[in-house]
């Protein structure tokens, strides 16, 4: 999935309007006005879409998280710029920002269309060194978050 993708799909799930995201995006301390968020949101055959870079949508994230559990009082962790935004990292990232425990991600798996075992779960959220880290594929991802927005919104 592209960064635009997910971006599409969060706001969807989430049924954020576009104020609502540039909130977001303000929480985490980058600055976007609407027609940026807006040319972001736009289908990929738009003459106006502008591609969604890897520092923009970790902002969205980080600001997803603080908006949903506050904001941090303590200077928030800078990651380092040049790390790239996998799906396992916005995975992870979500997971905290809805404050999700293992069995509440296997649940959202199951509602979005394919259970995994919790062993496939953890094997997501293991470092990429470890020998039992396994990378979280673009359906994986999509699968979540569209169970994400059925439990969001029922």
């Amino acid at each position: 999935m592209t960064n635009n993708d997910v971006l599409r799909h969060i706001r969807y799930a989430f049924d954020f309007k576009d104020p609502k995201m540039v909130k977001i995006f303000g929480l985490a301390d980058y600055a976007v006005n609407r027609e940026q968020v807006g040319a972001w949101l736009k289908k990929d055959d738009d003459p106006e879409f502008k591609a969604c870079d890897d520092a923009a949508l970790a902002a969205f994230l980080d600001g997803l998280i603080s908006d949903r559990r506050g904001k941090r009082v303590e200077e928030q962790p800078q990651a380092p710029s040049d790390e790239a935004l996998t799906n396992n990292v916005i995975l992870r990232k979500l997971r905290i920002a809805l404050e999700l425990k293992s069995e509440d991600m296997l649940a959202v798996m199951a509602l979005g269309g394919r259970p995994i075992s919790d062993y496939e779960l953890k094997a997501l959220f293991r470092k990429p060194g470890h020998k039992q880290h396994r990378d979280c594929h673009d359906q994986v991802l999509r699968i979540f978050i569209n169970g994400m927005r059925l439990r969001l919104r029922s």
